[in-house]
């Protein structure tokens, strides 16, 4: 079943289309973004998610239904679920991939993709991993955040790659944004739409701080001095999270110690 806000116009600017790759990491799939100004026939398509031909069909239908063509492809980063059919997506409609990292150096913090009067902000918001980043979409008042909120749920810091420390402080760039009223809601990577942005990032941030006051505190009791710190962390501390997201709990975990041991 196509979740809620999969298919349809989600803003003045925006429609999702969902890809069939559900699972404990990518929640009902990857949400691929379809945006196009009103009265253009220019679309940017911003994580064209796994290879699955027929999900590319289904995109590009998303943007024939809205009587545009795809001139502009971006990653928010490079994890396979957003980004393996950047390739031939790109061979099918003749755009050019923009990203950052992994080859794509041609977006940085600040730069502005522009697809016949739509216009998105890159914020560069690293910390789920070195590349990561979101897209600002000033008219509807939104920012599309890939992996770095979700639209349920937290996100993992993907250690090595990833690192706490940036993470913290994109939350804060993102915090500051909905601080001021230039975004008042998310559209995430994986999730539902979120409609309440500035309650969302909160959340974020004191998740993760409690979280690191609970591995400090399973360091104290004894997590410190195992053999594998990880799992002592993991048991104490994570012991109430389902078993198929454990490796992802791993990852932030690893992510935690080398942010303390900073």
């Amino acid at each position: 079943m196509t979740a809620p806000w999969s298919g349809g116009a989600v803003t003045g600017r925006a429609r999702c289309v969902l890809a069939p790759n559900p699972g404990p990491m990518t929640l009902d799939g990857t949400n691929t973004w379809v945006l196009v100004e009103p009265g253009s026939t220019d679309a940017v398509v911003v994580d064209p998610g796994p290879l699955d031909e027929g999900h590319l069909a289904a995109v590009l239908t998303a943007v024939e239904d809205a009587g545009a063509r795809v001139t502009e492809t971006v990653l928010t980063h490079g994890h396979l679920d957003h980004a393996e059919a950047a390739p031939r997506f790109a061979e099918i409609t003749g755009s050019r991939v923009r990203a950052v990292g992994r080859g794509h150096d041609d977006l940085g913090d600040g730069d502005v993709v522009r697809a016949g009067g739509l216009e998105l902000r890159v914020v560069a918001t690293p910390g789920h991993t070195a590349d990561s980043i979101s897209l600002a979409l000033p008219a509807d008042h939104v920012l599309l955040t890939g992996d770095t909120v979700l639209g349920r749920g937290t996100t993992v810091v993907a250690h090595p790659d990833g690192e706490l420390g940036a993470y913290l402080d994109s939350l804060e760039r993102i915090a500051a944004l909905t601080g001021d009223g230039s975004v008042t809601a998310i559209l995430p990577g994986h999730g539902p739409v979120v409609p309440d942005a500035a309650a969302m990032v909160a959340f974020y941030r004191v998740h993760r701080a409690e979280r690191l006051d609970q591995v400090r505190q399973a360091l104290a009791d004894g997590a410190a001095s195992e053999d594998d710190p990880v799992e002592g962390v993991l048991r104490r501390v994570y012991a109430d999270v389902p078993a198929s997201v454990w490796p992802a709990a791993r990852l932030s975990i690893r992510a935690q110690l080398a942010h303390l041991a900073r």
